[in-house]
Formats: structure tokens, C-alpha cells, sequence
């Protein structure tokens, strides 16, 4: 089974850097709608350094949810992905290979980035540790829930949309506390229970969300 899910972790990360469309739209969306911001709310260091904590999260947010189609549809349109289900190896578990695979390409990209983005935006230095910890604890939670609401999806039209019904409302005690947690950093108060908290939500999502995934990817082939 540790041979399935390594290979199956090593072929996504394969066919992402091959391909490199996805990471690319997922970055540029980032990027361009984190220098757009500005223009619409004003160039005011103040007005910016408050909002700067949410406007990443949301971006990161937004960004992990345009990249979930990869997880799931381009290998159930070639059959791969039925080949999988067919395999000894537990679905859930291969899920959480490509949920994996997911995170490393495309939330650690964002977490890395992410400090240059809220610097552009002029957040407050005590904030930097708190945003870069609660992203990178975070993130492995949309990818995992973000798996759940693609597998969902299987085979349906306007799948992109969807998916995003189902994930949006899942991802907001994510945003919420990561967002609180840089705010209480900027504040000078403890941060370090939002972490937890964070952890904690990541940490359940690793043997929940595969299973769930996993059931709604064999229902699609029944």
C-alpha cells in the first residue's frame, strides 16, 4: 500500500511540473489579484495593513480551489482514475497521496509566496511568522476538504462550480482562524491557540477526508 501511495504521489507531482499550467494559474491568480487589491480599496499604507491578513487568506483560499480539478477529473477522463479503484489498495489512502501531491504544488508554493504578498500589502512585521505557520498548517486542510468536494463532482457538468458550492462554506473555519491568528500577532496578543486550532482541523481532515473522497470516487463508477 506504501508502494501505491508513493507512486501515485510521485506521478502527480510529475505530470504538475511537466505540465506546469496549473501551479502557473494558480500562482498568477495570486499574484495579479494580490496587486489589483490595491486599486480598489486605495493605496493607503493604513487601510491596506488592515485588510492585508484577510486579503491573503482569501486569495490562498481562492487559489487552492482553482487548482482542484486537477486532483481528480483529467484521471477520470482517461480511465486512470477507475484503474485506481479497481487496484487492492484502499481508495482513501490514494486520495491522500493526491491530496498530498496537491498541497506540495500548489499551498507550499503559496505559503512561500505569501510573505511577499503581505509585505506588497504592508503588513505589520509581527505578522509575517503567524501568516507563513497558519498556511502552512492550514492549506493541507483545503486540500484535503478540496478533495472531498471533487470527487463530488465526478462526471458532473460545470464541475468548477460546483466544487466551490461545496468547498466554500468547509474552508471558513480555516479562514477564520487563520485570519484571527495574524490579527492577534499585529495586536501583540497570543496567537499560538489559533495554531492549534488550525493544526487541529488539518490533523482531523487527514483520516476524514480521504474516506469521504474516497467513497465518492467509487460511486462514480457505480
Amino acid at each position: 500500500m506504501i508502494r501505491a501511495m508513493r507512486a501515485v504521489f510521485m506521478r502527480d507531482l510529475r505530470l504538475v511540473f511537466r505540465q506546469g499550467a496549473d501551479l502557473a494559474l494558480a500562482l498568477a491568480f495570486f499574484l495579479i489579484a494580490a496587486s489589483l487589491f490595491p486599486l480598489g480599496v486605495g493605496p493607503s499604507p493604513e487601510t491596506l495593513a488592515i485588510v492585508a491578513s484577510g486579503v491573503v487568506w482569501v486569495l490562498s483560499l481562492l487559489s487552492v480551489m482553482l487548482s482542484l480539478d486537477r486532483l481528480f477529473q483529467s484521471d477520470y477522463d482517461d480511465g486512470a482514475l477507475e484503474l485506481m479503484a479497481m487496484t487492492a489498495t484502499p481508495m482513501a489512502l490514494l486520495v491522500l497521496a493526491k491530496a498530498s501531491a496537491h498541497w506540495v504544488t500548489t499551498g507550499l508554493p503559496l505559503t512561500l509566496l505569501a510573505p511577499v504578498i503581505a509585505m506588497m500589502l504592508n503588513l505589520p512585521a509581527d505578522g509575517l511568522l503567524a501568516l507563513v505557520l497558519g498556511l502552512l498548517l492550514g492549506t493541507p486542510a483545503m486540500s484535503l476538504i478540496g478533495a472531498i468536494g471533487a470527487a463530488l463532482v465526478l462526471g458532473a457538468r460545470r464541475a468548477s462550480l460546483l466544487t466551490a458550492l461545496l468547498v466554500l462554506p468547509l474552508y471558513i473555519p480555516v479562514l477564520i482562524f487563520g485570519v484571527s491568528a495574524v490579527d492577534a500577532a499585529v495586536a501583540g496578543l497570543p496567537w499560538r491557540p489559533y495554531m492549534l486550532i488550525l493544526a487541529a482541523i488539518s490533523m482531523a481532515s487527514i483520516p476524514l477526508a480521504p474516506w469521504a473522497a474516497g467513497a465518492a470516487v467509487r460511486s462514480a463508477f457505480q
